[in-house]
């Protein structure tokens, strides 16, 4: 449904058990390869990532992907050990098994690990951002070393968050803007230059979410909104490895 609607961004994960119908759907939808975007990641597998790569590409039918992640850096009981899997990396993308390769879930200091050894610098950190996780630190750190945000989660505080600080804003922009609040949630994200992803299965959310693309707010509503996310606090994920008022 979702490539069928122009959605050629595809977002799978071993983690996520979804390799296998991904990899049905883009051959089922005649959509040329080169007008899509598949991500993949490895996390389960993450003590072989030549062969996790190759099981990955195996399930998705495809012969590499544009993007590939290590999905967390949870597994590391060390910065040498984080080090070790990006050589592997590395290795996947001179292979030309990925076109790029990245990171999910990473802070500043295994970013910092990384970069201090990388051949190659990771292109994208996918991790939760959203109103009420702005992560104040680590987006200006990715920034300044040329490393893309992309944010999962980004409706939580309209998913998960109610009622919040932000409630209010977001109905007012949402009347302004003639869109969903959902809509002004991704656009704050991408009014800083974060990239946005979400799912859903309904086709009338799917169609509301590209009109997300269509419009900009003004810089004094993004900061209106930043501001009021300050006063609250929700992570939606992984929340056994943060102490409740952690907001890395």
């Amino acid at each position: 449904m979702a490539i069928k609607m122009g959605y050629y961004h595809l977002d799978g994960a071993e983690a996520y058990n979804n390799e296998a119908e991904l990899g049905v759907a883009i051959k089922e939808s005649s959509v040329a390869r080169e007008k899509l975007f598949v991500t993949t990641k490895v996390m389960s597998n993450i003590g072989d990532i030549p062969n996790a790569i190759n099981e990955s590409l195996k399930k998705l039918q495809l012969d590499y992907v544009d993007l590939y992640l290590i999905h967390s850096p949870f597994f590391a009981s060390s910065d040498a050990e984080l080090q070790t899997k990006w050589e592997q990396m590395e290795q996947v993308k001179k292979d030309g098994k990925a076109k790029s390769i990245g990171v999910s879930n990473f802070l500043q200091s295994h970013l910092e690990a990384v970069l201090r050894t990388a051949n190659v610098l990771p292109s994208i950190n996918q991790t939760e951002f959203h109103l009420y996780l702005q992560r104040d630190n680590l987006l200006p750190y990715m920034h300044s070393k040329g490393i893309a945000m992309q944010a999962y989660g980004p409706l939580t505080a309209i998913t998960k968050g109610k009622p919040g600080p932000c409630d209010d804003i977001l109905a007012s922009l949402a009347k302004k803007y003639f869109v969903s609040e959902g809509e002004i949630c991704l656009r704050w994200c991408l009014d800083q230059g974060v990239i946005a992803i979400t799912t859903s299965d309904k086709e009338e959310r799917l169609s509301d979410y590209l009109r997300a693309t269509t419009f900009s707010m003004t810089p004094k509503e993004v900061e209106n909104l930043s501001q009021a996310g300050q006063a609250k606090h929700f992570r939606g994920f992984w929340k056994n490895k943060f102490s409740e008022d952690d907001r890395s």
